[in-house]
């Protein structure tokens, strides 16, 4: 069996950069915020929830151009561009580290470089990247992430690389077969062209076709 490479792709380019070692491991972060009401009488302050904050991934990547020649910035550039301002965005690109079972929609929010090995003129070939990357949402998809939890709504799934309405049918439904109800919820008129980091409603089953009326379960 091949051995899966991550994969951290650009959402608004579709450009995915795959990484040249997987990290020997991740940090996934996550808090939310309480807010301490005091009454008088109480043997402790009752808590109110307020709001939750970003989700956080963490880990250290490694690139190494000895053997292949260049210079190792070249490759470290792929990953920091992701801080560049977007033109049409007007604010850095939303990206997805992707690696096997963890899609992290995400933004670049921090990345340290250290330089660990040079060539006799001083070029660098071999680097560790720190890089930390926050949780990307705004109202509408946190709207949807909501009724995602509830058996009522439809769910939420990002399109990873090179997946298919069958595969995600499979994780979703536990059945390949039942993509129709996808490609139907989601107007999708060619099931094999998938954009990475779009965002799909899965219905829930059983699922009406609106045209036909034919029941899906």
């Amino acid at each position: 069996m091949a051995l899966e490479k991550a994969l951290l792709t650009n959402t608004v380019t579709g450009q995915g950069v795959r990484v040249m070692f997987n990290p020997e491991e991740y940090t996934l972060s996550k808090d939310v915020n309480y807010a301490m009401a005091a009454i008088p009488g109480l043997s402790a302050p009752i808590l109110q929830f307020v709001h939750g904050n970003l989700q956080t991934l963490e880990m250290e990547l490694f690139l190494d151009t000895y053997e292949a020649g260049g210079d190792v910035r070249q490759e470290t550039s792929k990953v920091t561009n992701l801080m560049a301002i977007d033109p049409s965005l007007h604010a850095p690109p939303p990206a997805i580290f992707a690696w096997g079972s963890l899609s992290f929609t995400c933004v670049l929010a921090k990345v340290t470089q250290r330089f660990v090995m040079f060539r006799p003129d001083g070029t660098p070939v071999r680097a560790r990247l720190q890089v930390i990357f926050n949780e990307y949402t705004n109202v509408e998809l946190e709207a949807k992430e909501i009724k995602r939890e509830t058996a009522d709504y439809s769910k939420v799934y990002v399109v990873g690389q090179d997946e298919t309405l069958s595969a995600i049918a499979a994780r979703t439904y536990g059945n390949p077969s039942m993509w129709r109800p996808i490609a139907i919820g989601n107007d999708i008129d060619d099931p094999r062209d998938l954009q990475v980091g779009r965002r799909l409603l899965v219905p829930t089953l059983p699922f009406r076709d609106p045209e036909t009326g034919e029941v899906m379960e």
